[in-house]
This record gives C-alpha cells, sequence and structure tokens, in this order.
C-alpha cells in the first residue's frame, strides 16, 4: 500500500447527506420546541409558557444554523491554505478595477 490514505468511498454522499440535514434540523427543532410549549401550557395552565416553548425551539434551530457556519468557514479557511488554490489568492486581492485597467 502507498503512503497516502485513500478516500473513503462513500464520503461525498455522507458529506452530502450531512449538509442537508441543516434544514432537518432547523424544522426538527422548532417543532420540538413548539411541542414542548404545548406540554407546558396543558401540564402548568400558563399560555405564555407556550411561547416560551417557541422561543427554545426557534433559539435551538438558529445554534443548529451558527454551528452548521461554523463548521463549513473552518473547512473552507483550511481549503484557502491549500497550496493548489493559492493563486486564488492574489488573484481575488486585486479590485475589479485593476482588472479593468489591465484589459483596456
Amino acid at each position: 500500500m502507498s503512503g497516502e490514505e485513500k478516500e473513503p468511498k462513500y464520503r461525498k454522499i455522507i458529506e452530502g447527506a450531512d449538509q442537508l440535514s441543516l434544514g432537518i434540523s432547523i424544522v426538527v427543532a422548532i417543532l420540538l420546541g413548539v411541542g414542548i410549549g404545548i406540554w407546558m401550557k396543558k401540564a402548568f395552565g400558563y399560555g405564555w409558557l407556550f411561547w416560551l416553548g417557541v422561543f427554545w425551539g426557534v433559539a435551538a434551530a438558529i445554534l443548529n444554523i451558527r454551528k452548521a457556519y461554523v463548521k463549513q468557514k473552518t473547512e473552507l479557511d483550511k481549503l484557502k491554505e491549500d497550496p493548489r488554490y493559492k493563486h486564488y489568492n492574489n488573484r481575488n486581492n486585486q479590485s475589479d478595477d485593476d482588472d479593468w485597467d489591465e484589459k483596456y
């Protein structure tokens, strides 16, 4: 065997499913919050407890979005340091005006 690690066969499928699960997790978090709110309203008899559950669900959904953002940003920052993509960094540092001046 060579010293390089082989990429797992289904790696891209798993990464795609992980990214698609964000939408599902948002819906599930909000529905769980609503369910907890309904349960607390019935159990304790206060109407505002329903809205507390909704708030918790929305907060959990926002937390899921933030976690996905941080994970994606970390992966992209690692990719930015990859030697294969170094020429893009130099190209993106130039302004559009510089490109216009060079072309015309």
